[in-house]
């Protein structure tokens, strides 16, 4: 897996003008299934990819933190919101909360996530190959590519199935 990561920036920036065309192309005229076919490749590379090897994710970038995230982690920590953003978050350029440090401080060596039943929801919800009406983040997705192995195996999967 470490050899995969390792490789992975590299083979994103190979593909990337490939991916940017085909998102082009997806923009303007996607399937009327779309996001059947994308819940069923995030299903198909989930079945064989298992985080917990990789977590590149955490390693490398940290999530964007919702004033609902703040509160649920908080009070998981049984501490104020205002705490919480003190001891752990910062306010970024585009004046979201972000985590102070990358990796993420919640991180085990083991890969294991300390907040793992109370992380946000851009945790949650990483790499963002299920979500609806996937066409619209398709600038995340280029982003995604060059960290998450699996996000890479779905959109060469996709451009496959997609023609």
């Amino acid at each position: 897996m470490q050899d995969i990561i390792k490789n992975l920036p590299k083979l994103a920036k190979d593909k990337h003008n490939e991916n940017k065309k085909f998102f082009a192309r997806l923009k303007k005229k996607p399937p009327k299934n779309l996001d059947y076919i994308m819940q069923e490749l995030h299903d198909d590379e989930f079945e064989r990819t298992d985080c917990l090897e990789c977590a590149n994710c955490c390693k490398t970038t940290g999530p964007l933190f919702t004033d609902k995230d703040i509160e649920r982690i908080s009070k998981h920590f049984k501490q104020k919101p205002q705490q919480f953003i003190n001891q752990y978050l910062r306010v970024d350029e585009d004046n979201d909360y972000v985590l102070q440090t990358v990796p993420c401080t919640f991180l085990g060596t083991d890969n294991y996530c300390s907040i793992y039943e109370v992380r946000p929801k851009a945790c949650r919800e990483f790499p963002h190959t299920d979500r609806k009406k996937f066409q619209q983040i398709s600038n995340l997705t280029l982003k995604n590519v060059a960290m998450c192995p699996a996000a890479f195996n779905i959109v060469e999967n996709m451009k496959k199935r997609i023609k």
